[in-house]
């Protein structure tokens, strides 16, 4: 293991943050209790004071396929999943293509788009040195338990890669925001969506500095230059309150605040 400082202004998909000192795990290396996983920081709103934090290192950006099996070290980037399955003719890992990020940071939010996400096609997970297959992972909406860190996934190989559907489920960024985010910031409530509750209270488009509820999509807080945790934490916390106060509904961050 080895020490790098990433500045996560530059770093993290939502461009906020700070240089800040991050343990980078080898392979055969004991893994911390006392340290946070982060990956390709996609989903991360990092604080002044963030964590101690961790990340897999490059050791862990692995992919290998044995007879009806493939095995995707959780460093691997999203986008290099999908063109391995494209050139294999792998399907299932097409929604992947929508997902920027890495294998480990899908595993731990049950990353996916509308009906398909990663839990789907998942075989198992290999966590503190442990195969554990999937059923015996609580697991749920833009949610997974995994109890530890996690190294690497499995998956069965179903032939049959699906250019048609990757292109289809591309096309729904056409909704998204170009400025730089941390995608969507809530989980949608039951039978609700997220960004017609931020609508509904009057805040699409809302803005605390260079932090906004884009005018795009309700559900994405862009950084338009230089925007702070302040501010994005003042727009998250005013926005639960009131969608609380006029909805009775409890807002869950699908953003990760460290």
């Amino acid at each position: 293991m080895f020490f790098k400082t990433i500045n996560f202004q530059k770093y993290s998909s939502i461009k906020v943050g700070q240089p800040t000192e991050v343990l980078m795990l080898e392979r055969g290396d004991s893994i911390p209790t006392d340290r946070y996983l982060i990956g390709g920081a996609n989903n991360l709103l990092v604080s002044p004071t963030p964590p101690l934090l961790m990340m897999l290192s490059k050791d862990f950006a692995t992919i290998m396929q044995e007879k009806e099996m493939l095995t995707v070290g959780c460093a691997m980037s999203t986008g290099r999943i999908v063109s391995y399955a494209r050139k294999h003719d792998i399907a299932g890992f097409e929604f992947c293509a929508k997902l920027p990020g890495t294998m480990g940071g899908m595993l731990a939010m049950n990353a996916g788009v509308k009906s398909y996400e990663i839990f789907n096609i998942l075989h198992s997970i290999k966590i503190d040195g442990e195969w554990i297959l999937k059923e015996d992972i609580e697991h749920g909406y833009r949610f997974a338990s995994l109890g530890g860190v996690a190294t690497h996934a499995r998956f069965e190989v179903v032939k049959g890669f699906s250019q048609t559907l990757l292109e289809e489920l591309l096309n729904l960024r056409a909704n998204q925001p170009l400025d730089p985010s941390a995608g969507s910031a809530f989980k949608n409530p039951s039978d609700d969506h997220a960004g017609r509750l931020i609508e509904a209270v009057g805040l699409k488009g809302f803005r605390k500095g260079d932090m906004q509820w884009s005018e795009v999509h309700a559900n994405f807080l862009v950084n338009l230059g230089e925007g702070s945790f302040a501010d994005a934490k003042y727009l998250i916390d005013l926005t639960k309150e009131k969608i609380l106060n006029a909805y009775n509904i409890e807002m869950k961050e699908e953003i990760k605040l460290l």
